[in-house]
């Protein structure tokens, strides 16, 4: 019995396993693989997280924030509450729209610039990120297109018949040829076109 303990001790003595040691110079450990293929994708994750975050921001960036998305409902919703005064008090839309006609030209050119050049910003940018989405969506076309012939092909077979995909033609295959022509038993030419 003191032999074979001598011998099991030398191989898993000491709390070490030579074995498993030595198997592990050859192949990788899979335990050991899947926890840094882990610990990658967190690290990844992480980075990618950190990329995204946006800062901690102060009041006056709140706050410009906040009046930056003021004047398109404040613009509407004035257009809606004036139509409103008018129906309810003509008299006095009639008063105010006076007012207004007394506003020097000037003043009309640089508020119509002003508005302009928010608007026509807005618009830009909104038009550049369209362009950016149908890019994107002419990416999926071959995707789409052999879809629609599948659904064609799927159409247009006879009821009761199931569908087979049609594949591509691959090219031809010289050794599969002269093996074919070698073998005796005669291989039946339709198990190709399947």
């Amino acid at each position: 019995m003191g032999l074979i303990e001598r011998v099991f001790s030398l191989v898993f003595g000491g709390g070490r396993n030579v074995i498993r040691e030595t198997a592990e110079v050859f192949r990788e450990n899979a335990e050991a693989g899947a926890g840094r293929e882990a610990a990658l994708r967190e690290a990844a994750l992480t980075q990618f997280g950190q990329e995204f975050m946006v800062p901690r921001r102060g009041l006056f960036d709140r706050l410009m924030d906040a009046l930056n998305r003021v004047p398109r409902p404040a613009m509407a919703l004035g257009t809606l509450g004036l139509f409103t005064a008018a129906m309810v008090d003509p008299v006095w839309f009639a008063a105010r729209m006076q007012g207004i006609a007394l506003v020097p030209e000037p003043l009309w050119w640089l508020l119509g610039a002003i508005v302009s050049f928010y608007f026509g910003a807005r618009h830009q940018a909104k038009g550049q990120e369209f362009q950016t989405r149908v890019v994107e969506s002419l990416t999926h076309v071959p995707a789409v297109l052999g879809n629609l012939r599948e659904l064609e092909d799927m159409q247009a077979a006879p009821p009761g018949k199931p569908h087979v995909p049609k594949r591509s033609k691959a090219p031809a295959n010289p050794a599969l040829i002269d093996w074919r022509s070698q073998t005796p038993v005669a291989i039946d030419s339709r198990a190709d076109e399947r």
